[in-house]
Order: structure tokens, then sequence, then C-alpha cells
């Protein structure tokens, strides 16, 4: 096992690793932006290395400083948090070469996923139910035959592409013309690659996901879903465990899949396998996220089970030591992402000084943050504050402590959208599980 790990992140999910090294006893070295010198991370870590100036492109992502910092520190390991370089081939590449630990999949699987439609290829042939669609589309003339072929409403993305970025919902044949040389520019600034692909688009779907760990010895585990369908522009806003819309046997049927589609690729590590679900119940799969997701929280309140402290022994040669059986759904819980944004002015980031600042608490509450009162939301950075989670024993008591949590949640200096998290849990469609990716823009936004 590891003796000391370095964390390439910063905010929350830095203070989230660093609190499972502890657990574990391996000390934990944070890289940290001149910006973030004062953060929690920075104060909480065993040691601290300052990698550069405030702009991403010369701290959080930049490669050799990075290398060079684990190399100073002594570090045999570097876990990349979610964001930042956490699905880079080529920094999970470079670990490799420099004999340091990647905690994730292999470069390799990194590479394979990271182009959609390569995963998209591979998993038909595995026999995995893939949303109907095509390879990647060379002009708008084959573009306008696909959409046909599928019928519309059609979605275009980005074959690169990942977190809501680069897609477009296509419903008539005069949008695709005139959106498809926009779907490509949008491509190459985002990802630097203008390929793109169709998909059938579903008007009412659930958003699935179920988490699965695999270690270096074969075995893979799933831990249950995540519904993620409360979602605006593609990204998520609420993520709750266990879905309402499953039942028992599609629930196994859809953790069967996930576990065949991580052994068909050898996955090793912490992942998740993304389903689109219509209103039948018919699953397809859409994507693997190679790394630890922002919303495993609601997973460890139902399962019981640290999924940081298990990624980190699997990456240090550990074994899986418990199976499928072992693994139980107890209760429900949500989360809800707390951002520093408007929802008044169009959802626009709200960075500034964090005059007055409370925390929730109680029975069943959790909050995974790294701010507290006077501190600076950079405007270099993600917007997420806080992730804030409720559990109770069953759908009701989760959602009631939820509501009473953000009625308690105060951040004053800048704007948040916890007002829009309270309109959410306070909806009736919400409360009996009526609601599909398109529910915000539906219900609230009307």
């Amino acid at each position: 096992m590891f003796s000391k790990i370095l964390i390439a992140n910063r905010g929350e999910i830095a203070l989230r690793v660093i609190r499972a090294c502890k657990e574990l006893g391996i000390r934990s070295v944070v890289v940290f932006s001149k910006e973030d010198e004062e953060s929690l991370p920075v104060h909480f870590a065993d040691e601290a290395i300052c990698i550069g100036p405030r702009e991403p492109s010369e701290s959080y992502l930049n490669i050799s400083r990075i290398i060079s910092a684990t190399e100073i520190a002594g570090a045999e390991a570097i876990h990349p948090g979610y964001g930042f370089l956490a699905e880079n081939e080529h920094f999970a590449e470079v670990c490799h070469s420099s004999g340091i630990e990647f905690i994730g999949p292999s470069h390799e699987t990194i590479k394979k996923l990271g182009n959609k439609v390569q995963a998209r290829e591979a998993f038909i042939k595995a026999g995995i139910p893939v949303i109907p669609g095509s390879g990647v589309v060379k002009d708008k003339k084959e573009a306008v035959k696909i959409a046909g072929e599928l019928g519309y409403p059609v979605i275009l993305k980005a074959t690169f592409g990942g977190g809501g970025r680069g897609m477009r919902i296509i419903r008539k044949k005069r949008e695709l013309n005139s959106l498809f040389n926009v779907a490509q520019q949008e491509a190459r600034i985002s990802f630097g690659k203008s390929d793109i692909y169709i998909e059938k688009y579903f008007t009412r779907a659930r958003h699935i996901e179920f988490q699965i760990l695999a270690d270096k010895f074969g075995k893979v585990l799933h831990f249950g879903e995540r519904d993620c369908s409360i979602q605006r522009r593609y990204q998520k806003v609420l993520e709750e465990a266990p879905s309402v819309f499953l039942n028992k046997a599609l629930r196994e049927e859809m953790g069967e899949v996930a576990v065949r589609s991580a052994r068909e690729i050898n996955y090793v590590g912490a992942g998740t396998i993304e389903f689109l679900v219509d209103e039948e119940k018919n699953f397809y799969f859409m994507e693997v996220n190679t790394r630890i997701q922002v919303e495993h929280p609601v997973t460890e309140m139902i399962t019981g089970r640290d999924l940081v402290k298990d990624q980190i022994l699997i990456a240090g040669g550990e074994r899986l030591t418990y199976d499928q059986k072992d693994i139980k759904l107890k209760g429900n819980s949500i989360e809800c992402r707390i951002n520093a944004e408007d929802p008044e002015r169009n959802f626009t980031p709200s960075p500034g000084k964090i005059t007055t600042f409370h925390l929730p608490g109680g029975p069943g509450v959790r909050i995974d943050t790294h701010i507290f009162s006077e501190y600076t939301i950079s405007p270099y950075y993600d917007s997420l504050l806080a992730k804030l989670i409720t559990w109770g024993r069953d759908r009701e008591e989760a959602i009631v402590r939820m509501k009473r949590s953000l009625e308690e949640f105060v951040i004053e200096g800048v704007k948040t959208n916890i007002s829009l998290h309270q309109r959410i849990v306070e909806n009736e469609r919400f409360k009996r599980g009526d609601f599909y990716t398109n529910f915000i823009e539906e219900e609230l936004m009307k």
C-alpha cells in the first residue's frame, strides 16, 4: 500500500481524498495554485506544494508541474479527483511512464472510452444495448440522411465530449442544416477536435448510472444506481439513490449489464456506467465515466461503503474483500449541488467573498464542502460550493430532510442556487417521482 499520495485537484474533492488518506494511514500531499493558498485542503493535507498562478493551464492542468511536485514530495501515487486531468489519457500515461501510480483506470482504457464512437462500437460488439445512432458523421449531407433514418428528434454530440458540452438537440431537418456546423465548431473549441456523431433523442427519458468498482484481479462489483435525471443544460443538478423509477428486476438486469460492460474493457478502479432509460423502461448504454463522480456520496449513504478509500486500496493492489451479495441498498439518499450562480440572471456565475455562512445539520445530513466564512469564490474555477446530502429510511424522509436542510443552509455574499433546489424538492411531480431529463425546463422554467 502507498505511504504517500499526491492529490492533483482542489476544493471539496481534494478535501474528500485527504480524509480518506487519513483514515487509511496514508500521508497526503495537495498541490495548489496561488489563488488557493488559504484553502482548507492546503490547511488539512500533511504537505502542500504550490504549482503556479491561478490560471488552471498554469497550475491544475499543468502536467509537468504536477509530476515534478509528486517526485519532490516522494509520493508513489496521484489521485486526480474529478475534472481537470481526471480523464486525461496523456496524464495517466505520463504517470505510468514516470513510475507513479495513477489512481484510476489505465491510459489505454481512458483513451478507448474517451472516444464516444469507439466506445459505442465496442459495446455493440459485446451485445450491450446502445442508443440508436451513428459513427463519426463526415458532413451535413450524411447527417441529414442519418437523422432521417433515426427519426427526429436527434442529438448531435462531440465524439470526444463530456460534461454536457458540445451537444445540440435537433427537432427538425432545417435545424440540422443550420446547427451542424455550429456543433462542429463547439466540439473543436471545447475538445480540440470537430468530430461529431448523432444519436436518437428521447424526449422523456431518465438518466440512470451505475457505480462500479473493479480490482486488479478481475472482480467487478456494482453498488446500485443513481438517478441523475434532474438536469439543466445537460448538467446534473440533483441526484438520488436508488431510483424511484426502477423496480428490483430492472435494477438487477442493469447492474449485470454494468458489470459485464466493465469486464468487457478490463476496467480497473472506480467508474460509472451511464444509461438512458425510456418511458417503457428500455435502457441503453450512453458512456463510461472513468473517475470518481461528484455524486458518489448518495451511493455511499445507501451502501455504507467508502468508495474513495476502496478506490485507493484497489490502486494499491488490494483485492476487493467483499462480494456482490454483500452490497445491500438501505434507505434513500439525495444530493443537491450548491453552486455560486444567480438563478435570477440565467444562472450566471457569482464569484466573491462569503460574508455569512451556516451549515445545516441533524440526523441523516452530510455536507461535502471546502468553503467557510470570509472564503473568496474565484471566477477561475468551477462554481460548486458544496454538496448537500440527506439520507432517510425511505424517499419521503430523505426529501423532508433535504427541505429542512436547504432552509437551514445560509450562504451570503454571493448568489447561490439554493432557491432552485427548494423549488425542486417542493414540487409535487418530483415528490411523486414523475420526472425526466427535461423536468427543470418543463416544470420550473416556464
